[in-house]
Protein backbone atom coordinates (compact mmCIF):
# COMPACT_ATOMS: atom_id res chain seq x y z
CA UNK A 1 0.00 0.00 0.00
CA UNK A 2 1.39 3.41 -0.99
CA UNK A 3 1.27 6.34 1.41
CA UNK A 4 0.93 9.86 0.08
CA UNK A 5 -1.80 12.53 -0.08
CA UNK A 6 -1.84 12.25 -3.88
CA UNK A 7 -2.15 8.47 -3.85
CA UNK A 8 -4.90 8.59 -1.24
CA UNK A 9 -6.87 11.14 -3.23
CA UNK A 10 -6.48 9.06 -6.40
CA UNK A 11 -7.72 5.88 -4.71
CA UNK A 12 -10.73 7.66 -3.21
CA UNK A 13 -11.61 9.43 -6.46
CA UNK A 14 -11.23 6.26 -8.55
CA UNK A 15 -13.74 4.57 -6.26
CA UNK A 16 -16.13 7.55 -6.24
CA UNK A 17 -15.77 7.88 -2.49
CA UNK A 18 -17.21 10.92 -0.72
CA UNK A 19 -16.27 11.79 2.84
CA UNK A 20 -19.27 11.69 5.15
CA UNK A 21 -19.37 14.33 7.82
CA UNK A 22 -21.84 12.31 9.91
CA UNK A 23 -19.16 9.62 10.39
CA UNK A 24 -16.43 12.09 11.31
CA UNK A 25 -14.12 10.76 8.60
CA UNK A 26 -10.57 12.11 8.58
CA UNK A 27 -8.04 9.65 7.11
CA UNK A 28 -4.36 9.68 8.12
CA UNK A 29 -2.04 10.30 5.16
CA UNK A 30 1.35 10.51 6.90
CA UNK A 31 3.21 7.18 6.97
CA UNK A 32 5.64 8.36 9.66
CA UNK A 33 2.78 9.12 12.06
CA UNK A 34 1.21 5.73 11.36
CA UNK A 35 4.52 3.91 11.92
CA UNK A 36 4.99 5.82 15.16
CA UNK A 37 1.54 4.85 16.45
CA UNK A 38 2.12 1.17 15.65
CA UNK A 39 5.62 1.15 17.16
CA UNK A 40 4.52 2.85 20.38
CA UNK A 41 1.54 0.47 20.66
CA UNK A 42 3.97 -2.47 21.00
CA UNK A 43 1.65 -4.72 19.00
CA UNK A 44 3.17 -8.16 18.44
CA UNK A 45 2.37 -11.66 17.20
CA UNK A 46 0.44 -12.48 20.40
CA UNK A 47 -1.90 -9.50 19.99
CA UNK A 48 -5.44 -9.27 18.68
CA UNK A 49 -6.01 -5.66 17.68
CA UNK A 50 -9.44 -4.09 17.44
CA UNK A 51 -9.49 -1.11 15.09
CA UNK A 52 -12.58 1.10 15.03
CA UNK A 53 -13.02 3.08 11.83
CA UNK A 54 -10.23 1.79 9.55
CA UNK A 55 -11.12 4.28 6.83
CA UNK A 56 -9.00 3.45 3.78
CA UNK A 57 -6.87 0.96 5.73
CA UNK A 58 -3.68 2.99 6.18
CA UNK A 59 -3.28 2.12 9.87
CA UNK A 60 -4.80 -1.34 9.38
CA UNK A 61 -2.11 -2.25 6.85
CA UNK A 62 0.71 -1.47 9.30
CA UNK A 63 -1.04 -3.18 12.22
CA UNK A 64 -1.46 -6.34 10.15
CA UNK A 65 2.31 -6.56 9.73
CA UNK A 66 2.82 -6.76 13.50
CA UNK A 67 -0.34 -8.25 15.04
CA UNK A 68 -1.59 -11.80 15.13
CA UNK A 69 -4.99 -10.59 13.93
CA UNK A 70 -6.70 -7.28 13.28
CA UNK A 71 -10.47 -7.04 13.72
CA UNK A 72 -11.94 -3.86 12.24
CA UNK A 73 -15.34 -2.26 12.67
CA UNK A 74 -16.36 0.04 9.84
CA UNK A 75 -19.77 1.69 9.72
CA UNK A 76 -19.40 3.03 6.16
CA UNK A 77 -20.12 0.23 3.67
CA UNK A 78 -19.05 2.43 0.73
CA UNK A 79 -15.45 1.78 1.84
CA UNK A 80 -15.69 -1.96 1.10
CA UNK A 81 -14.08 -1.84 -2.34
CA UNK A 82 -11.28 0.48 -1.19
CA UNK A 83 -10.49 -1.65 1.84
CA UNK A 84 -10.58 -4.83 -0.23
CA UNK A 85 -8.02 -3.37 -2.63
CA UNK A 86 -5.76 -1.82 -0.02
CA UNK A 87 -5.74 -4.90 2.22
CA UNK A 88 -5.89 -7.67 -0.39
CA UNK A 89 -2.35 -8.79 0.50
CA UNK A 90 -3.24 -9.41 4.16
CA UNK A 91 -4.53 -12.70 5.55
CA UNK A 92 -5.01 -11.70 9.19
CA UNK A 93 -7.54 -8.86 8.86
CA UNK A 94 -11.29 -9.17 9.33
CA UNK A 95 -13.62 -6.25 8.69
CA UNK A 96 -17.09 -6.19 10.21
CA UNK A 97 -19.25 -3.58 8.51
CA UNK A 98 -21.26 -2.50 11.50
CA UNK A 99 -21.43 0.18 14.16
CA UNK A 100 -18.98 -0.79 16.92
CA UNK A 101 -21.42 0.46 19.55
CA UNK A 102 -24.12 -1.89 18.25
CA UNK A 103 -21.87 -4.93 17.82
CA UNK A 104 -21.49 -7.93 20.11
CA UNK A 105 -17.74 -7.47 20.45
CA UNK A 106 -17.30 -10.21 23.04
CA UNK A 107 -18.86 -12.69 20.65
CA UNK A 108 -16.80 -11.39 17.72
CA UNK A 109 -13.46 -11.82 19.51
CA UNK A 110 -14.36 -15.17 21.03
CA UNK A 111 -13.23 -17.08 17.92
CA UNK A 112 -9.71 -15.65 18.11
CA UNK A 113 -6.75 -17.11 19.95
CA UNK A 114 -4.61 -14.37 21.48
CA UNK A 115 -2.60 -13.42 24.55
CA UNK A 116 -3.26 -9.66 24.50
CA UNK A 117 -6.20 -7.57 23.36
CA UNK A 118 -5.49 -4.01 22.21
CA UNK A 119 -7.63 -1.29 20.69
CA UNK A 120 -5.60 0.84 18.27
CA UNK A 121 -7.52 3.40 16.23
CA UNK A 122 -7.92 6.86 14.81
CA UNK A 123 -11.27 7.47 16.44
CA UNK A 124 -13.93 9.73 14.93
CA UNK A 125 -14.04 12.81 17.14
CA UNK A 126 -17.78 12.78 17.69
CA UNK A 127 -17.86 9.27 19.14
CA UNK A 128 -14.55 8.96 21.00
CA UNK A 129 -15.94 9.02 24.53
CA UNK A 130 -18.92 6.68 23.89
CA UNK A 131 -16.55 4.09 22.40
CA UNK A 132 -14.18 4.07 25.37
CA UNK A 133 -17.03 4.09 27.89
CA UNK A 134 -18.68 1.22 25.97
CA UNK A 135 -15.50 -0.87 26.26
CA UNK A 136 -15.54 -0.39 30.04
CA UNK A 137 -19.27 -0.83 30.60
CA UNK A 138 -19.45 -3.96 28.44
CA UNK A 139 -16.50 -5.50 30.30
CA UNK A 140 -14.47 -6.03 27.14
CA UNK A 141 -11.17 -7.14 28.65
CA UNK A 142 -8.86 -4.80 26.74
CA UNK A 143 -5.27 -4.67 27.98
CA UNK A 144 -4.35 -1.47 26.18
CA UNK A 145 -6.05 1.27 24.19
CA UNK A 146 -4.01 3.51 21.89
CA UNK A 147 -6.17 6.06 20.14
CA UNK A 148 -5.81 9.25 18.19
CA UNK A 149 -8.35 11.75 19.44
CA UNK A 150 -9.10 15.45 19.28
CA UNK A 151 -6.52 17.26 21.44
CA UNK A 152 -9.11 18.85 23.71
CA UNK A 153 -10.71 15.46 24.40
CA UNK A 154 -7.35 13.75 24.99
CA UNK A 155 -6.36 16.51 27.41
CA UNK A 156 -9.46 15.73 29.48
CA UNK A 157 -8.70 12.00 29.50
CA UNK A 158 -5.23 12.50 31.00
CA UNK A 159 -5.93 15.62 33.10
CA UNK A 160 -4.62 15.99 36.65
CA UNK A 161 -6.55 17.36 39.66
CA UNK A 162 -6.49 21.12 39.84
CA UNK A 163 -6.55 21.67 36.08
CA UNK A 164 -9.49 23.05 34.11
CA UNK A 165 -9.59 19.90 31.92
CA UNK A 166 -10.14 17.60 34.94
CA UNK A 167 -13.75 16.40 35.15
CA UNK A 168 -15.97 13.46 36.05
CA UNK A 169 -15.01 11.57 32.88
CA UNK A 170 -11.33 11.94 33.79
CA UNK A 171 -11.94 10.23 37.14
CA UNK A 172 -14.14 7.51 35.62
CA UNK A 173 -11.48 6.58 33.04
CA UNK A 174 -8.55 6.88 35.44
CA UNK A 175 -10.25 4.49 37.83
CA UNK A 176 -9.73 1.75 35.25
CA UNK A 177 -6.65 2.87 33.29
CA UNK A 178 -3.27 4.55 33.57
CA UNK A 179 -3.53 7.26 30.91
CA UNK A 180 -0.77 9.23 29.22
CA UNK A 181 -0.10 11.17 26.03
CA UNK A 182 2.12 9.43 23.48
CA UNK A 183 2.43 12.13 20.84
CA UNK A 184 0.96 15.27 19.31
CA UNK A 185 -0.47 15.08 15.79
CA UNK A 186 -0.95 18.05 13.49
CA UNK A 187 -4.25 18.50 11.68
CA UNK A 188 -2.19 18.68 8.46
CA UNK A 189 -1.67 14.89 8.33
CA UNK A 190 -5.35 14.15 7.68
CA UNK A 191 -7.54 14.09 4.61
CA UNK A 192 -9.73 16.09 4.78
CA UNK A 193 -7.95 18.40 7.22
CA UNK A 194 -9.94 18.83 10.45
CA UNK A 195 -10.23 22.15 12.27
CA UNK A 196 -8.21 21.03 15.30
CA UNK A 197 -5.02 19.18 16.15
CA UNK A 198 -5.02 15.69 17.67
CA UNK A 199 -3.06 13.70 20.20
CA UNK A 200 -2.44 9.99 20.59
CA UNK A 201 -3.35 8.76 24.06
CA UNK A 202 -2.47 5.44 25.67
CA UNK A 203 -4.68 3.65 28.22
CA UNK A 204 -3.05 0.79 30.14
CA UNK A 205 -5.45 -1.41 32.12
CA UNK A 206 -4.72 -1.24 35.84
CA UNK A 207 -3.77 -4.62 37.27
CA UNK A 208 -5.53 -3.85 40.55
CA UNK A 209 -8.39 -1.40 41.00
CA UNK A 210 -8.86 0.65 44.14
CA UNK A 211 -11.50 -1.08 46.25
CA UNK A 212 -14.88 0.61 45.95
CA UNK A 213 -17.73 -0.79 48.06
CA UNK A 214 -20.52 0.48 45.81
CA UNK A 215 -19.55 1.47 42.26
CA UNK A 216 -22.99 2.86 41.42
CA UNK A 217 -22.73 5.23 44.37
CA UNK A 218 -19.10 6.05 43.55
CA UNK A 219 -19.79 7.07 39.96
CA UNK A 220 -22.98 8.92 40.90
CA UNK A 221 -21.05 10.85 43.54
CA UNK A 222 -18.45 11.87 40.95
CA UNK A 223 -21.11 13.02 38.45
CA UNK A 224 -22.99 14.94 41.12
CA UNK A 225 -19.77 16.60 42.30
CA UNK A 226 -19.19 18.06 38.84
CA UNK A 227 -22.83 18.78 37.94
CA UNK A 228 -22.09 22.50 38.18
CA UNK A 229 -18.34 22.66 37.85
CA UNK A 230 -17.87 26.18 39.21
CA UNK A 231 -19.84 25.43 42.36
CA UNK A 232 -18.40 24.02 45.56
CA UNK A 233 -18.73 20.50 46.90
CA UNK A 234 -21.12 21.88 49.51
CA UNK A 235 -23.50 23.12 46.80
CA UNK A 236 -23.21 20.17 44.45
CA UNK A 237 -23.50 17.48 47.15
CA UNK A 238 -26.15 19.09 49.37
CA UNK A 239 -28.27 15.90 49.10
CA UNK A 240 -25.49 13.83 50.69
CA UNK A 241 -24.35 13.69 54.31
CA UNK A 242 -22.22 16.83 54.40
CA UNK A 243 -20.88 16.06 57.89
CA UNK A 244 -19.20 12.90 56.63
CA UNK A 245 -17.93 14.65 53.51
CA UNK A 246 -16.53 17.53 55.56
CA UNK A 247 -14.79 15.11 57.95
CA UNK A 248 -12.99 13.32 55.10
CA UNK A 249 -12.12 16.53 53.25
CA UNK A 250 -10.49 17.94 56.39
CA UNK A 251 -8.29 14.84 56.60
CA UNK A 252 -6.88 15.93 53.24
CA UNK A 253 -6.63 19.64 54.14
CA UNK A 254 -9.79 20.65 52.26
CA UNK A 255 -13.24 21.78 53.37
CA UNK A 256 -16.72 21.99 51.87
CA UNK A 257 -15.79 25.12 49.92
CA UNK A 258 -13.49 23.10 47.65
CA UNK A 259 -14.46 22.44 44.04
CA UNK A 260 -14.56 18.91 42.67
CA UNK A 261 -11.74 19.57 40.19
CA UNK A 262 -9.31 19.82 43.14
CA UNK A 263 -10.02 16.32 44.47
CA UNK A 264 -8.14 13.19 43.46
CA UNK A 265 -9.56 9.82 42.50
CA UNK A 266 -8.46 8.42 45.86
CA UNK A 267 -10.40 11.07 47.80
CA UNK A 268 -13.56 10.34 45.83
CA UNK A 269 -13.14 6.62 46.59
CA UNK A 270 -12.78 7.38 50.28
CA UNK A 271 -15.86 9.62 50.22
CA UNK A 272 -17.98 6.99 48.44
CA UNK A 273 -16.88 4.17 50.74
CA UNK A 274 -17.63 6.20 53.87
CA UNK A 275 -21.00 7.42 52.56
CA UNK A 276 -21.97 3.89 51.56
CA UNK A 277 -21.85 2.81 55.20
CA UNK A 278 -24.59 5.26 56.20
CA UNK A 279 -27.01 4.63 53.34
Amino acid sequence: MEYSPTKMKDVLQNNNFDFKKKFGQNFIIDENIINNIVDKSNVDSDTLVIEIGPGAGSLTNKLALKAKNVLCYEIDTTLKEILNKNLNHTSNVEIIYNDFLKSDVKKDINKYDYQKLYVVANLPYYITTPIIVSIIENNIDVDKIVVMVQKEVGDRFKAKPGTKEYNSLTIFLNYYYEIKKIMDVSKNVFLPKPNVDSIVVEFIKKKKLIEVNNKDLFFKLIKDSFVQKRKTIKNNLKNYDLNIIDEILKKHNYDLSVRAEQLSLEIFVELANKLEKVI
